[in-house]
């Protein structure tokens, strides 16, 4: 599925490509500005209007084979780096580098099916030593289709130093204060204080604004297929000029279906439990699987404002929690999820 088109952001995009028309676009961008206003969705755009083979006004033509392959987040030459958690440890530095490789590979996949939804990296992610590994093997490739790699750093402010990897850390910061002049980087972040500051040294700073609410609302009617007029109102005031939030919402929403839908599995007898259990993702138990089960809590909490039997919802909350407390140490949701279940039938 390509990823949606670019709303607003205007001025920036006016600027960006009067700055790429006169050959003067920083080789190391910083992108800040509140969550979820499209910081990194103007990074891509950003990306797709260095790569096109045939832009028109400066701005990407939408056509050609290279933005075709931006649109879907297969690029050679489009390098998106997330914050991750490996599902797996290992000892061995290239070990590391291949499973972070392999990661990321997982998290872009999930952005190419899901369209303009993905869910936030878990607390735990980051852009650890192996990952600045990573991006600087990739660093010494030539571009594979054009004239250009485009190294987009997401949540930037979780690149996380470590003690005895510092030889990679001075690699990365000379390639942000010299890239090869095939190379642009674009950092994003919503908490840019939080970077080194040999990395805010390092960049060109750009400040990413809300959009106006006339903005997301087309967002919301065009992507979104939203209808009601009341319905779009009420969440474009509560995004308040953030994209971002609009999505959260949406999400929310699909968060409860998940946990109706867990709960009529526990309903419908050992097949439907096990089914639904074995048809969660096998990894990153702190991302959606949390959600749903944060949305199930909801739920049963809500039965228990209602007067439900008290006694057996206050049961179902607890092993729910419990089963929250072992998704958060990563436990594989599939196991977790069959536990819960039967406990929760159990309790009925």
């Amino acid at each position: 599925m390509p990823i949606p088109p670019l709303y607003g952001h205007e001025g920036i995009r006016n600027r960006l490509v009067g700055a790429i028309a006169s050959g003067r676009l920083p080789q190391a961008l910083l992108f800040e500005g509140p969550r979820g206003v499209g910081k990194q969705r103007l990074a891509l755009w950003l990306a797709q209007t260095l790569l096109c083979e045939n832009p028109e006004n400066g701005e990407p033509c939408g056509r050609c084979q290279a933005c075709k392959l931006v649109g879907k987040l297969s690029h050679p030459d489009l390098h998106w780096f997330v914050p991750v958690e490996p599902a797996k440890k290992a000892a061995d530095a290239d070990k590391q580098v291949d499973l972070v490789a392999e990661a990321l590979a997982e998290q872009l996949a999930a952005r190419r099916a899901g369209g303009p939804l993905y869910e936030p990296p878990s607390g735990l992610a980051s852009h650890g030593i192996a990952s600045v590994r990573l991006m600087l093997r990739r660093l010494a490739l030539t571009p594979a289709l054009g004239r250009r790699k485009v190294f987009v750093i997401g949540e930037a402010e979780r690149l996380v130093p470590q003690t005895g990897a510092e030889a990679a850390a001075n690699a990365l910061l000379k390639a942000l204060e010299e890239p090869p002049a095939d190379t642009v980087f674009v950092l994003t972040s919503s908490e840019p204080d939080a970077l080194l500051p040999t990395i805010l040294s390092r960049v060109v700073r750009v400040r990413v604004a809300r959009n106006a609410d006339s903005i997301v609302a087309a967002f919301a009617q065009r992507e979104l297929g939203l209808k009601s007029q009341r319905d779009i109102a009420e969440r474009v005031t509560a995004a308040d000029g953030s994209i971002g939030k609009l999505l959260a919402t949406e999400e929310g929403a699909g968060t409860g279906q998940a946990a109706q839908a867990f709960q009529s599995a526990v309903a419908g007898g050992p097949v439907q439990r096990y089914g639904f259990a074995l048809r969660q993702a096998p990894f990153q138990a702190r991302g959606g699987f949390t959600a749903m089960l944060d949305g199930l809590l909801e739920q049963l909490r809500e039965q228990a404002r209602a007067g439900g039997e008290t006694a057996k919802v206050v049961e179902a909350i607890a092993c729910t929690l419990a089963a929250r407390g072992l998704a958060q140490g990563n436990v594989n949701p599939q196991l977790v999820a069959a536990v819960l279940a039967d406990q929760l039938a159990e309790a009925r």
